[in-house]
């Protein structure tokens, strides 16, 4: 093929996003797996790179888990988001921006429905207004929160204090990336490099120094799936999911994986610990397993945020060994003590994967 044909293919897997004047919303579980990872977004957005961003307390759940999970009617969920769009459009905004994949996903499903059935859209306004009074314009641009981050990744290498490379070797730090099924498996188009070549989290591992491994299950689940985790009885192959993502990148061994779903680094950070009580099996360097990051985490890693005002203690999987190879310092007495200076209480060390540097 030649090289205008891949550009113009290339072509249909951009995607435009809004520049400034987001309304944001917030995840229902990430706010409790990861809670440091929206905080940081916050701060990158307005401390570091003056954006005008605004979030309504009014806001709730969008509905999505139940959705996926046959618990939650389409045409109920449709409601709900409406009412989302009705507070951004009283707030004054039109770039909707949220931090959850699968919110991403259905707020892109439902657009797409009412494009395509003005007739359900009709509907769907009728019982918004019938139910709250409300009324609502449709986001002009709708975005991830990871595409928001990847949009400005070369601002924040130009303020960051550190990149991705080992500071003993030199070397580019070797990093998996993992997207959220729902960013772009089910409208390609609405994700940065589609489906098979999403290029969003591999934009910023680059750009901050970083090298990208490529391997068998590259694209495999992370083993939430909702029913394979909500059903308690379907439990077994979720981890054996895992396992087999796990498996196939080990031998490329891995510095850390970097993923922008809610639900990947809680399934990917916390089933380590489980396959290594099961098991006894660990995946990363010396028996501590391979550190798993936000897209958020990350970033305010590169501009030198404290590791623990970041939330980084609360991973299942110890990231010291990585602030160790990339250079960045950290206190670890503060490491379980509450923002106040309080200690938390510290977790028993797992059996066989090492969560204590001294171990």
């Amino acid at each position: 093929m030649k090289i205008e044909g891949k550009r113009n293919i290339w072509k249909d897997y951009q995607k435009e996003i809004a520049a400034d004047r987001y309304f944001y919303v917030r995840s229902c579980v990430r706010q409790n797996f990861f809670p440091g990872s929206e905080k940081t977004f916050l701060r990158i957005m307005k401390e570091e790179l003056h954006k005008d961003l605004f979030e309504n307390a009014a806001h709730t759940t969008c509905s999505g888990i139940g959705y996926h999970s046959d618990v939650v009617p389409f045409e109920t969920a449709m409601t709900m988001v409406a009412r989302q769009f009705s507070i951004m459009t009283e707030s004054g905004y039109e770039n909707f921006t949220t931090s959850c994949i699968t919110s991403f996903g259905l707020y892109s499903e439902i657009l797409e429905t009412w494009h395509h059935f003005p007739e359900v859209e009709e509907r769907v306004r009728q019982h918004l207004l019938k139910a709250t009074g409300r009324t609502f314009n449709k986001p002009v641009n709708l975005s991830h929160a990871s595409d928001v981050i990847f949009k400005f990744r070369k601002e924040i290498a130009a303020n960051g204090q550190y990149k991705l490379i080992n500071k003993n070797t030199g070397k580019p730090l070797q990093v998996v990336e993992h997207i959220g099924c729902h960013y772009s498996r089910m409208f390609p188009g609405k994700g940065i490099g589609g489906a098979e070549y999403p290029y969003v989290l591999v934009g910023m591992i680059e750009e901050w120094g970083g090298e990208v491994i490529d391997y068998p299950e590259r694209r495999h689940c992370c083993g939430f799936g909702f029913r394979q985790y909500l059903i308690q009885a379907n439990r077994g192959y979720s981890i054996s999911s895992t396992k087999k993502k796990f498996d196939s990148m080990a031998p490329y061994k891995p510095d850390f994986i970097l993923t922008n779903c809610p639900g990947c680094p809680m399934f990917l950070d916390r089933w380590q610990y489980a396959l290594s009580e099961m098991e006894g099996i660990t995946y990363g360097e010396n028996g501590h397993g391979i550190p798993v990051l936000t897209y958020e985490e990350l970033a305010g890693m590169i501009l030198g945020y404290d590791p623990w005002d970041i939330g980084l203690q609360v991973h299942q999987v110890p990231v010291e060994p990585l602030l160790d190879k990339i250079g960045i310092p950290y206190d670890t007495p503060r490491k379980f003590l509450t923002m106040d200076g309080k200690i938390m209480g510290q977790p028993k060390a797992p059996s066989n994967l090492k969560f204590y540097q001294h171990e």
